[in-house]
């Protein structure tokens, strides 16, 4: 057991405690560790509601999740609650006022008994707080005054009993001591008496004298032992009479008596009685109640006369055990003498058993295990002894048992498995009996629900089911319905049918049957056919709404029933527009010859397959007939040389369906001997033009079809050739990035009149995915001869110009080109063809001749490949396309992507190296590469042939 001791200040909260009234309170707390977890506290009285009692998160090792989580709540074996949990904080505070003078009266100490009751799993706390006492009450007397009559004979030492003074406050801060004043006559006497209380008694200290004083007036002043001490003050008035000096006498100073609980009003309780030695009148005696007995008073009463004590109300033990009464016998003088009454009750077995229930747990699963806990009780019984020891029991019939866990706690837990399919409800009666003679009992009736478990799957009606539907149905149509139940209730008997997805010949049975999920109807997803799919088979499974589901299948068989929705169809004789078949009979047949048989089917099975032949017309209808069931055609008569050669027989062909469907058939006869004859006779036979016209029809159809996507073709073609068109206006004239120019050739130069081409180019080039909006440029080459071309491709450069180029362009000179880039006028940049003329000086001025649009093309597509192809030989750490190569670093750099100059507008291929053989262009271009590898003298000018030609080749 382990002692926690808190030291609180308190004021006062009483209207009856003074303001500045401060007193230091311990508080102990005493926390004892029992089985089911015990906790004591002490408190004072008169606490302000909400004021903190104990903290039981750290008295009982528990935590607040904990509280929360068994939803802690405080039991009290009353109806009154004093002590309130908060579960946030856990901790007991004040719920309401607590006066321990109204608890328990003069019972010590005064303690408050609950539990707290945790549950998941069930704990309970037994809590013990004592309410200490603290002084609230000052002593009160009954009365405001006492009146004597001494007679003055009486001697010394005789004794007056006094009023008591009742203090509500036990311990020190209750009636300690009593003053009496004066003390000129009159002592006080205390004495103890058995309840604990303190009794007072005024002693005569000598003889009273009537003639000098005939009334004294005291003062009895009554103290308790608080801090601040309380007081309470009573009148005496004393006359003094004369002649009585013998004081009356109980025969015992205590009597004792023992009474049953359940004796009614008037029963004799007991006789008390004294005796006094005067005579005459002084010697009658009166007996009464001291005012001292309390609320006894009001329960008992005594005569008069003979004091005779009987009951006057209802006694119970269950609230008070014993009683003390203080008896006062009074002689006609004046004269008293008290003696004491105790009571001591005796319990019956008058009060049922009582059953609280604390919790229940309603409803349960079907699934519950055996042993759950349901409810919790609590059972006590205000007797005592046998009489308050209880017994609970439930029928044996049910299957549940009730077992105590604890004192006066009893545990209604499950005996064996439930079936809520087989009782869906329970009446739990429970009945507490205890043992007093006669036995007392009282019952308490449970009604506990039993909440379903998904423990059944669904069932359906029949084991399998089979249907019949007619072919050529409607889509959605419904064939059946399958229903299933299921035991469970609420979600878990709620049935969805599904199609299991199986194959029926092949395809999956979606596509045949379709299952209305809440209703089972199955519904065809399509029109069947007999001739296709007689039968097939499908599962549909029911599966309930529980979690996890459960769920059946059963097998349907679905028989598809046959239409007559086949005509017959004629297998021979075979009907052909090409030619005429036709069967031959001489004129020497006799009657019933066999001239064909018409054979037919029908693909639809039964009567609607029974086929029947009739002759529907004929050329002569004497000569043929035809057998009903078997489609024979034969002579009815003897054939004479009168009948015609060309004979043509129309046969009806009929099944037996409801309605019919028919076919017929046309049957050519040549009644003839030879065939020459026959020949003869059938060349201007009518041909069927059906065949005929629908070949008309499809041909017709055939060459428009082709027609149109020919057309479309046509269309589509010149769509593509102009937007490509349109696309290369915008790449080339465009204003974006790139100037609209006739023509643009690579920077040449004249050094010394002998043509040659500039050594170095520094390209910077951005290109995007619009090859619109692509940024070639090309350095300035440091030259003092440089064309410069405008938007017409005519203009040079003044020498200001060229410096002033030259000034903004801090490009460092470059070393003069070597002999091996020299060539010739024919074989410089200029249109195919084109030759040096006196006019324009060599290598000045602007170009021989305008180039051709071709000639341009080529021009810039020339240089930007050579940038595409610098670029591509640039590896990691060299100069992407978009940078710019100042005069410190050249295309000298990187490696040398020039060993072949393309010159736009030429034919000639140019190397720097002059030990390295010149590499030729294509193969058409070989020859002139060849020629141009030496110089020449300048040419005649070409002939509109070899500019033709020439041109073919600039295309290429």
């Amino acid at each position: 057991m382990s002692v926690l001791c808190f030291y609180a200040q308190r004021g006062a909260s009483s209207t009856r405690i003074s303001s500045w009234l401060m007193q230091a309170l311990v508080l102990c707390v005493f926390v004892m560790a029992v089985a089911r977890g015990q906790v004591r506290y002490s408190i004072p009285e008169e606490m302000t509601k909400g004021s903190l009692v104990g903290n039981i998160v750290q008295d009982l090792g528990l935590d607040v999740k904990r509280l929360k989580s068994g939803r802690a709540r405080i039991f009290t074996e009353d109806s009154r609650e004093y002590i309130g949990l908060n579960v946030d904080k856990g901790t007991l505070v004040v719920k309401e006022r607590i006066d321990r003078e109204e608890l328990c009266a003069h019972v010590s100490p005064c303690s408050l008994h609950f539990q707290i009751i945790l549950e998941n799993p069930l704990e309970l706390h037994r809590i013990d707080v004592e309410i200490l006492d603290i002084n609230d009450n000052a002593p009160v007397f009954t009365r405001r005054e006492i009146q004597f009559q001494i007679s003055e004979s009486a001697t010394p030492g005789a004794k007056f009993s006094l009023d008591n003074a009742q203090d509500s406050d036990v311990g020190l801060n209750t009636l300690q001591k009593y003053t009496l004043y004066p003390t000129d006559n009159f002592s006080l006497k205390e004495q103890m008496g058995n309840d604990g209380l303190k009794y007072v008694e005024m002693v005569l200290q000598k003889t009273l004298d009537r003639e000098n004083q005939e009334e004294h007036k005291l003062i009895l002043t009554a103290f308790d032992g608080g801090s601040p001490q309380k007081s309470g003050t009573i009148k005496i008035s004393v006359l003094v009479i004369d002649a009585n000096d013998n004081a009356p006498v109980f025969s015992l100073p205590v009597y004792r008596v023992s009474l049953l609980e359940n004796s009614p009003k008037g029963t004799d309780v007991v006789s008390v009685t004294a005796t006094d030695k005067d005579k005459g009148t002084n010697a009658e005696l009166t007996y009464s109640f001291s005012q001292t007995s309390g609320k006894a008073l009001e329960l008992f009463n005594i005569d008069s006369e003979s004091g005779d004590i009987t009951v006057n109300g209802d006694l119970d033990f269950e609230r008070s055990k014993h009683f003390q009464l203080h008896v006062e016998s009074t002689d006609k003088g004046g004269l008293t003498d008290s003696s004491k009454v105790i009571i001591e009750l005796i319990d019956v077995n008058d009060n049922a058993p009582i059953i609280s229930l604390i919790s229940f747990s309603n409803p349960i699963p079907e699934d519950a295990a055996p042993e759950t806990v349901i409810a919790m009780l609590n059972v006590k019984d205000m007797d005592s002894g046998r009489n308050g020891q209880v017994t609970c029991s439930i029928a044996q019939n049910l299957p549940f048992k009730i077992q105590s866990s604890a004192s006066n706690f009893y545990s209604v837990t499950t005996d064996q498995l439930l079936d809520r399919e087989k009782m869906s409800e329970y009446n739990i009666t429970i009945t507490a009996i205890d043992e007093g003679s006669p036995a007392l009992s009282i019952n308490k009736t449970l009604t506990l629900k039993i909440s379903d478990v998904n423990d059944n799957a669904p069932v359906f009606q029949r084991q399998s089911y089979t249907s019949y539907v007619m072919e050529n149905n409607s889509p959605g149509v419904s064939i059946l319905s399958v229903k299933a139940h299921d035991k469970d209730s609420g979600n878990n008997a709620r049935i969805s049918y599904f199609l299991e997805d199986i194959l029926v010949n092949g395809v999956s049975a979606s596509t045949f049957i379709s299952v209305n999920a809440e209703s089972g109807e199955i519904l065809a997803v399509r029109s069947f056919d007999y001739e296709q799919t007689k039968e097939f088979n499908i599962r549909v499974k029911a599966q309930d709404g529980g979690n996890p589901p459960l769920s059946s299948n059963v097998s349907v068989k679905i028989m598809i029933q046959d239409q007559n929705d086949n005509a017959p169809q004629v297998l021979y004789p075979v009907q052909s527009g090409a030619s005429v078949v036709a069967e031959i009979v001489p004129r020497s047949a006799d009657v019933g010859y066999l001239v064909t048989k018409v054979v037919a089917v029908d693909v639809d099975s039964g009567q609607n397959a029974w086929l029947s032949y009739k002759l529907q017309k004929a050329t002569d209808r004497a000569l043929f007939e035809v057998g009903l069931q078997n489609g024979e055609i034969r002579t009815v008569r003897q054939v004479t040389d009168k009948d015609a050669v060309k004979q043509r027989l129309t046969v009806v062909v009929e099944d037996n369906g409801q309605p019919s469907r028919s076919a017929t058939v046309n049957v050519n006869v040549a009644v003839a001997d030879s065939f020459p004859e026959v020949l003869s006779e059938f060349t201007d036979f009518p041909h069927d033009k059906d065949y005929n016209d629908n070949l008309t029809f499809y041909l017709v159809l055939a060459l428009a079809v082709v027609s149109f996507l020919f057309i479309v073709s046509i269309i589509a073609i010149l769509s593509v050739k102009c937007y490509r068109w349109r696309r290369e206006q915008m790449f080339y004239k465009s204003g974006a990035n790139l100037p609209v120019i006739p023509y643009y050739p690579p920077l040449y130069a004249d050094v010394g009149g002998t043509g040659t081409l500039q050594h170095v180019y520094n390209y910077e080039v951005c290109r995007t995915t619009d090859s619109r909006k692509s940024d070639l440029k090309y350095g300035r080459p440091c030259s003092k001869s440089i064309i410069s071309l405008d938007s017409s491709g005519t203009q040079t450069l003044t020498h200001a110009q060229r410096g002033k180029l030259n000034n903004d362009d801090s490009v460092d000179e470059q070393k003069p080109p070597s002999a091996d880039w020299r060539f010739t006028q024919n074989q410089r940049p200029g249109p195919s063809g084109a030759a040096g003329t006196p006019e324009v000086a060599v290598g000045t001025g602007p170009w021989p001749n305008p180039p051709t649009e071709a000639e341009q093309l080529q021009a810039l597509m020339a240089a930007a490949n050579e940038v595409s192809e610098a670029t591509n030989t640039l590896g990691p750490g060299t100069m992407g396309l978009s940078t710019r190569y100042n005069p410190q670093f050249t295309l000298q750099h990187v490696p040398d992507y020039r060993q072949n100059v393309y010159i736009p507008g030429s034919t000639a291929t140019l190397t720097s190296n002059q030990q390295q053989p010149q590499q030729a262009l294509p193969p058409p271009q070989a020859a002139i590469v060849a020629a141009a590898a030496q110089p020449e003298p300048p040419k005649a000018v070409q002939t509109p042939a070899n500019k033709k030609k020439s041109t073919k080749k600039e295309k290429k």
